[in-house]
């Protein structure tokens, strides 16, 4: 599995956001649950992330 993409993070991406205003990004669950908040932002589970949701 790849690394979230956030700067200075090493967890394992776990989602994939849809940002409508910049390009889509592979992050950790805890960026996802920040990022998701803001308006048009989608979030997907990536392929076998399923055990990193906790």
């Amino acid at each position: 599995m790849a690394e979230c993409s956030e700067p200075d993070c090493e967890n394992v991406a776990a989602v994939r956001l849809y940002v409508p205003w910049d390009a889509d990004r592979d992050v950790c669950t805890a960026h996802a649950r920040a990022l998701v908040q803001q308006d048009g932002v989608v979030a997907e589970p990536l392929d076998g992330a399923e055990d990193d949701w906790s």
